[in-house]
This record gives C-alpha cells, structure tokens and sequence, in this order.
C-alpha cells in the first residue's frame, strides 16, 4: 500500500507546484527571430565597464586592467589606447563621460583624469586623501563642471575642472553594490548587501534609505525612461515602480525565465523595448512593458556573462560583457 501511494503522493505535489508557479515563471522563452545586436571583436580579455562618446563617431570605452580603446566609427571597431600611469598599479576604469571635448575618466583605486583636448591627452588630478570611499561614477555637467560620486554615496560637483569639489551630500550612503544617476540629477543606490537600497535628489542634505520589497536580495537598480524606478533582485526578479510620488510602490515581481542566472543590468532602446541581461549570455527583450520576453539570439551565442547594457540619446546601444565581449546596436 505505501508503495502505491508513494509514487501518487510525489505526483500529486509535482502537480501542485506546477499550478502554484503556473502564469508567474517560465523555464523556457521563445528566441526571437532576427536581433538588432551585432558582437563586435576587442582585441582584449578584459572586461568593458564603461562607454562613452564626444560626438557621433568618436568615442572610449573602458575596463578593468587598465582597458582603455577608442573608435572613429561610432562603435563599430576600437583600437587599443594607452594611460600615462604607473605600470605597477592595475587600476580599474569604471566610469567615462564626455561633454563636447571636456571627458572625464574615473578608476580603483583612487583614480581621476580629465581630458580638455576630446581625449587625445588624458591629465591626472589628485584626490584628497579623506575622500569618502573609492571613485565610482564620473558625469560631466559643462564647461569644467562635473560630478563624482564614490562606492559609498558621496557626492562632489567641480566647476574648474577638478581644481576643486563641494560636497552635495553631509553623510554618505554606506557601502555600494550598484549607484545609478538620473538626467535630473536623482540617484538611487543599493546597498553592498542588497538587503536595502537608498534614494538622493539635489537639495536633500542625507540619502533617504528605503526596505527591499522582498526576501530576495537586491542586485541593481535604476531609472525607467519616465523617471520611476526599477529594481532587479536575486531569483531573476524584476520590478517597477509606477507612482512618482511614491519610491516605495512595486508592482509584482516579474521572473521572465527561470534558468539559474541573475540578471544585472535593464535599459530601454530607442523603441521603448524593454532589454535586461545577466549571466551565461542572457539577453532578453519585451516588447510590451515587461508582459511578454524572448531571448535575443545573437546574446545567447556569447559565452560571457553582460554586465551592462547602455544606451545614449542619439540612439546608439551597447551590452559590455566580460572578457572582452561586445553588442553593438544596429537597430
């Protein structure tokens, strides 16, 4: 009799779970049938962390190990580029940004160069040694004004080209895992844990720290085209916020497909589709505000894991991957 009710009992609980998780995760996606992704070859096993343009076809992209490459054709091909640096530091190049020919390039450890020549020449600026936390996020505001955020939510603003920073904010946010800026100068930023994430906007004097949705932990997060937020958390979660008055209210989580990677990073392309990506090539697309997904054919060819995906207001895209991986958009 047990034996007859053993194999009924372990049917009955597959059954289910099936129509528990029914409608909410799926372990297969359909692949849509042509890609708007072209890889691009680098000349390099590093890992692109950054890219940024002067004009339509000039422009950096930057990395770990010192990875710095250049193009002349809007993205299409790179050369490889070298840093006047000291040869015994490994420094890691983490974020780029271009206003006209004023470009800026900000690294670990302690690494800040400005360029006023569109980066044909690179200059070192010295940091104070006091500085809050490491350099994490560079963004060039104008003529010699830019703004320097550190991996633990310290803000600065330069007007003279780096000679010399205000602090924005009088307490730091703590320790980061992922610091996004908004156009309008907002910042969101997830703890090292993912255990809470916290919101700044200018004017406010501290970060506004806010509880993570549910138990899952928080990867990165980021800003809609709208201005809202959205979220991505471990177990493949995504979310988004719809109530600009409100940082706090999250739709359902949304779990496109259930194949044991996270996804680290979501953008929108110049279609408004809807793109997130993540590990062992994972790329995929929803082209009706997150209701539906496909995988992305030429992503699922890469053996890398992407770890960002950008897109800047001209309309150019980008998904930077590990060792040397690169998707250029071609629409």
């Amino acid at each position: 009799m047990k034996r007859l009710l053993s194999p009924l009992l372990g049917l009955l609980l597959a059954l289910g779970l099936g129509l528990g998780l029914g409608g909410c995760v799926t372990t297969g996606l359909p692949v849509a049938s042509t890609s708007p992704w072209q890889a691009v070859p680098l000349d390099t096993t590093s890992n692109p962390l950054a890219v940024a343009f002067r004009d339509d076809r000039h422009g950096f992209l930057v990395g770990s190990n010192r990875l710095i490459l250049e193009t002349e054709d809007g993205g299409a091909s790179w050369e490889t580029r070298s840093l006047d640096l000291p040869e015994d530091e490994n420094f890691r190049l983490i974020s780029i940004d271009f206003h006209g020919d004023e470009g800026w390039i900000v690294g670990q450890p302690g690494l800040l160069l400005h360029s006023g020549d569109g980066g044909r020449s690179w200059s070192r600026l010295l940091l104070d040694t006091k500085l809050p936390g490491e350099p994490y996020m560079i963004t060039a505001l104008g003529p010699k004004r830019a703004e320097l955020a550190t991996n633990v939510g310290a803000i600065y603003q330069t007007s003279d080209a780096g000679s010399s920073w205000q602090s924005l904010v009088s307490d730091a946010a703590g320790a980061v895992r992922d610091l996004r800026r908004g156009p309008d100068g907002r910042y969101v930023s997830v703890s090292s844990l993912g255990n809470f994430f916290a919101t700044w906007e200018p004017g406010q004097e501290t970060w506004q720290p806010h509880g993570r949705v549910s138990s899952q932990r928080l990867q990165s997060m980021g800003f809609q085209p709208d201005g809202n937020l959205w979220m991505l958390a471990r177990g493949a979660q995504l979310r988004f916020n719809d109530d600009s008055g409100d940082v706090e209210a999250w739709g359902k989580a949304i779990i496109p497909i259930t194949n044991g990677y996270g996804y680290l990073d979501m953008a929108w392309d110049p279609s408004g589709a809807i793109w997130t990506g993540g590990g062992s090539g994972t790329l995929l697309v929803s082209r009706d505000g997150g209701a539906s997904w496909q995988k992305d054919p030429v992503g699922a060819q890469q053996p890398t894991n992407f770890s960002r995906i950008a897109f800047s207001e001209d309309g150019k895209g980008f998904v930077l991957g590990e060792r040397g991986s690169l998707l250029r958009w071609v629409g």
